[in-house]
């Protein structure tokens, strides 16, 4: 298993899969052929279906286009079988021969592969990949998810955590300042300055829920208008663990310290997910996304209460199980409907779930690696409209 640095990618929105996978590839693409006339590219399956909602041409063409004329041509019907966030990159002379052509994928989390090629293929640090086993290890040892972190990653891994958790307060402080209507024609007007000051004036646990709510809104806004997040798995789930811990953070003064050890135990269980099922939208539904994440923020704020391993493994199955079979069907193929307010609610069902974990002694009768292979065999499951296409459910309100 990976770095969870692979989780927590900084950059811009409003997707992973569909704006930040594509822009790493045109510039992968570009530096082996700098001396190219032109460049012709081919998005198939759900990446041309919602390219353009997810800006996947700006990417690419704000990467080739200043060096050689660009063309991109849209093939959503055609799904390549290895995944159907394919893209075929072409490099052509000043003859209009073909020079080199490289055929990639974008899997989720703004991640490559090449067809065949496994999530092994990259430089595994963890020996272990089910959370059964380091929960284990935890108990055995009396440390906690974040050592084991510690342990595989090294130190180096906390200056990372600290400029993900930089990265992560100022796109909700951004966000929370901003206002005005979204880009891409749905006129989404932004709502997190309205929710946090609704919110303040609120008494106790109302106003506590009112600020996540708020949080959550300020990211995934600050995603939609492609401003700089973080991953936590991916672009459209953005906002869900940066608002858990920007309250916590706030609200109940837990340390900088404490916020990157909750991040790290957060990581882990993504990363576990990542290894095991998937985080793409495209490939398994929403349940991958802001499933995954809502399980990451629920860990993280078990982590911060003083939660045992028991209990922080199954806030996060909680977090987790309680979206299968969500999908991914976005109004007009924009991370915007129902994807904001699917980030604000599910960091509210986070710290639910961690309240709940907390009041019990931890067991329960299916575990978080359980949970997750259900996830992957519901994303297999769900017809392929409901998969980030825009051709079903909600994508299709006129």
């Amino acid at each position: 298993m990976e770095s969870i640095r692979s989780i927590y990618k900084i950059g811009k929105g409003p997707s992973s899969s569909h704006t930040m996978g594509p822009r790493k590839a045109a510039e992968i693409f570009l530096s082996r052929n700098p001396g190219a006339s032109s460049f012709e590219v081919t998005l198939y399956g759900a990446l041309a279906a919602t390219g353009k909602g997810h800006l996947t041409d700006v990417a690419i063409l704000d990467t080739l286009q200043p060096v050689a004329p660009t063309v991109i041509l849209w093939q959503p019907e055609t799904v390549l079988p290895f995944h159907t966030n394919g893209m075929k990159f072409r490099a052509l002379g000043s003859n209009g021969a073909e020079t080199a052509s490289w055929t990639v994928y974008s899997v989720g989390g703004g991640d490559l592969l090449e067809e065949g090629q496994s999530r092994e293929a990259g430089m595994s640090i963890y020996d272990m990949t089910r959370i059964k086993d380091i929960q284990k290890w935890c108990e055995e040892t009396g440390r906690s998810y974040w050592e084991y972190v510690d342990q595989c990653e090294g130190s180096e891994i906390w200056d990372y955590l600290a400029e993900v958790w930089k990265v992560m307060k100022e796109a909700v402080e951004r966000g929370l300042e901003a206002e005005g209507v979204l880009p891409g024609g749905l006129g989404v007007r932004r709502k997190a300055v309205s929710y946090y000051v609704h919110a303040s004036g609120y008494n106790s646990s109302l106003k506590s829920r009112g600020l996540v709510y708020a949080y959550a809104l300020a990211v995934s806004e600050e995603n939609a208008a492609g401003g700089r997040i973080v991953t936590a798995p991916t672009c459209g789930s953005c906002g869900i663990v940066p608002a858990v811990l920007y309250h916590l953070h706030t609200s109940k003064d837990f340390s900088e310290k404490r916020i990157l050890r909750a991040l790290a135990t957060a990581g882990l269980f993504g990363n576990v997910v990542k290894q095991n099922a998937s985080v793409s939208g495209a490939e398994v539904g929403c349940q991958g996304e802001v499933g995954v994440a809502c399980a990451m923020a629920a860990a993280a704020a078990s982590q911060l209460f003083g939660g045992t391993p028991a209990q922080i493994e199954y806030s996060a199955e909680m977090g987790l199980e309680h979206h299968l079979g969500l999908t991914c069907d976005p109004v007009c193929g924009l991370v915007q409907i129902p994807c904001i307010e699917r980030n604000a609610y599910a960091a509210a069902r986070a710290l639910d779930a961690n309240l709940y974990a907390a009041i019990s002694d931890g067991r329960h009768s299916v575990d978080f690696d359980r949970i997750v292979e259900v996830m992957k065999q519901t994303g297999h499951d769900i017809p392929s409209l409901y998969k980030e296409t825009a051709q079903g459910g909600l994508a299709v309100i006129k």
